[in-house]
């Protein structure tokens, strides 16, 4: 399956001027925020080679996110490990992607969500789009733009905590980084209701 501009056309066809892709990236990890991104495209001059993004290589997501800023409206939009473990990482993850709409320098009048809920909040039509990433390319497009600042961000943070190995893990639970949380112990970046983590900080309580 390749993404293409059918979703897109059907809503200009009824007459929706601004067409916004919107995906998350991060629901998964251990550590870190979850991103979202939305993005409209011009449908004259849509990239080639727009996929989901876990499709692509990292070379091929980095081309891609160049052509995407210099192309389309991009806003991108976090909600923090605070915010994950006060409404739960669904609520947090739609929360994301409402913050990513609002920030688009032209607002968009309709959303394309990846997944199969609309997020509470949203102020313009929309329709949820199970797999989107891999249908639409204007959230193809989003998930490539969420996966690169996502990545960016914990690049930065395993600078500040080195040990946990989320310049390849990215905060997600493999068996080097819950090695670590055993051993180096919790950060504040962690999300402390995540089993894993839970289980540490309340192993002996």
């Amino acid at each position: 399956m390749i993404p293409d501009f059918t979703f897109e056309r059907a809503a200009h066809a009824r007459g929706y001027a601004r067409v916004a892709g919107v995906d998350e990236v991060g629901r998964g990890p251990l550590a870190g925020p979850v991103t979202a991104a939305a993005v409209v495209l011009d449908p004259s001059r849509i990239p080639d080679g727009l996929n989901d993004s876990k499709k692509l290589t990292k070379r091929g997501r980095e081309r891609l996110y160049q052509v995407i800023l210099s192309v389309a409206d991009v806003s991108v939009a976090h909600a923090s490990v605070e915010e994950i473990e006060e409404l739960n990482i669904l609520r947090a993850s739609h929360l994301a992607m409402v913050r990513a709409l609002e920030g688009l320098k032209t607002p968009a009048d309709y959303a394309l969500i990846d997944g199969n809920m609309i997020p509470n909040g949203l102020s313009i039509a929309s329709e949820a789009i199970i797999k989107g990433d891999a249908r639409s390319q204007s959230i193809s497009a989003a998930s490539i733009m969420a996966k690169i600042c996502r990545d960016c961000v914990m690049l930065s943070l395993a600078q500040q905590h080195p040990g946990y190995g989320w310049e390849t893990n990215m905060g997600y639970g493999s068996k080097s980084h819950i090695e670590a949380l055993g051993k180096i112990g919790v950060t504040p970046h962690h999300r402390r209701l995540f089993k894993p983590v839970y289980n540490i900080l309340y192993q002996d309580k």
